[in-house]
């Protein structure tokens, strides 16, 4: 059976090891084997071989910092030693009188005696200076950069040029890599190689002239203001009057749709399929009165099966005004949402924030070309969608039209 050695002896061990005391030398002084000591050490201190071997020494006098901003502070050795001879004592102090002696809160303690718990001979123990060592090498220990790695950084690069968000492109990453552990990041890591890291440097990569799509620090709260009224179009066509099916997305085909605008009277209409996220943006001529707006609506739909044009969610805009002849031409009813009520159709309003990305406000869309209008809705369209399982509308609708088709 092992000679059992005293806590106190092996305490006193990580003291002088911490100190920079080689591991012969210590185990000279406490009368323990020098592999002994080298055993002790490995519970977390850094070693060095050699004859002077022993753990790495670092300047424990140092007062680990704070996060910058926050209030509280770091243990400190002194602290650290007050725990120790707190638990040290027969019998042993409660955390919450140490954490009073110590100035701090009874978590912190007891968070601390968790993570650096010692077994010796059957029992958790606590040394100080074990403790601090710890705490200085995983502060002083490099963080890892996970977009140092080229293939995974071309990856990200490659498709916020596509306008994909952190999130899509982290996403995206998952579904076309699933066994690859190197190549997955986290949004927040590419948020933080945007605008956090100096070293990441990554805006300096793209070709599109803006990293993210949305400057905003906050939500826009919902609007107090009264409800509209005197808008007779509205009568039986209320969002309280729209099928339920259309609220839980299980079945395709309705749409939600609204107007991007700009000055000269331009604009394009912009409809989201609910289900699938696809996108159809459709150019007025110059005009935004009710009977331009429904020549394009009716327009862009009449390709799609009846299947797929079920309903359209709109707000309550007066270009909607004649909605009536719109359903009589298509059969497709129009239901509008509540007054100041933008969340009642998300959908639309996050696809008018990706077209914004593309068109900012004071642009002139009598300027605009089909041609151009008709890259803007394919590179919607080939987003990845976190909604979708990161999978993109165009492949989505694909899978939707060829289930119609197949069926008899």
């Amino acid at each position: 059976m092992p000679k059992r050695i005293a806590w106190e002896v092996r305490a006193e061990a990580y003291r002088l090891l911490a100190l920079g005391v080689s591991a012969v030398e210590v185990g000279r002084r406490l009368r323990v084997n020098d592999v002994t000591v080298w055993s002790w050490a490995k519970v977390g201190m850094r070693q060095k071989r050699g004859a002077p071997g022993g753990a790495v020494p670092v300047a424990m006098d140092v007062v680990v910092a704070g996060s910058a901003g926050r209030s509280y502070r770091r243990l400190t050795l002194a602290d650290r030693a007050v725990i120790q001879a707190g638990r040290a004592m027969s019998p042993p102090l409660s955390v919450r009188a140490i954490a009073r002696m110590v100035g701090m809160s009874a978590s912190t303690v007891s968070r601390e005696l968790r993570r650096n718990a010692v077994q010796h001979w059957g029992q958790d123990r606590y040394s100080a200076h074990l403790a601090h060592h710890r705490a200085l090498l995983r502060r002083s220990r490099p963080t890892p950069r996970r977009l140092e790695d080229p293939a995974l950084r071309g990856e990200v690069v490659s498709r916020l040029n596509l306008r994909f968000s952190p999130q899509q492109v982290s996403g995206q990453l998952r579904v076309e890599f699933p066994d690859d552990e190197g190549m997955r990041v986290s949004h927040e890591t590419i948020y933080q190689a945007l605008y956090l890291q100096g070293r990441g440097a990554l805006r300096h990569e793209l070709t599109v002239q803006k990293a993210l799509r949305s400057g905003r620090t906050g939500r826009i709260p919902r609007s107090k203001l009264p409800a509209r009224s005197n808008r007779p179009w509205l009568d039986g066509a209320r969002l309280t009057d729209r099928p339920a099916e259309v609220a839980e997305r299980a079945v395709p085909g309705h749409w939600e749709g609204d107007l991007v605008v700009g000055p000269a009277n331009s604009g394009i209409v912009t409809l989201v399929e609910r289900q699938t996220r696809f996108v159809l943006l459709g150019r007025l001529p110059g005009a935004r009165d009710s009977a331009t707006v429904i020549d394009v609506l009716q327009t862009m739909i009449s390709h799609l099966p009846a299947e797929l044009t079920r309903t359209i969610t709109w707000d309550q805009g007066q270009e909607m005004a004649g909605h009536a002849r719109f359903t009589i031409a298509t059969g497709c009813p129009v239901f509008f949402c509540d007054p100041h009520s933008p969340w009642q159709r998300g959908s639309n309003e996050n696809t008018n924030g990706l077209i914004r990305d593309f068109y900012p406000k004071g642009t002139n869309f009598n300027t605009i070309t089909d041609t151009d209008l008709a890259e803007t809705q394919r590179l919607l369209n080939i987003r990845p969608r976190q909604t979708l399982g990161f999978h993109t509308p165009a492949a989505t609708l694909d899978q939707l039209l060829n289930r119609v088709a197949l069926t008899p």
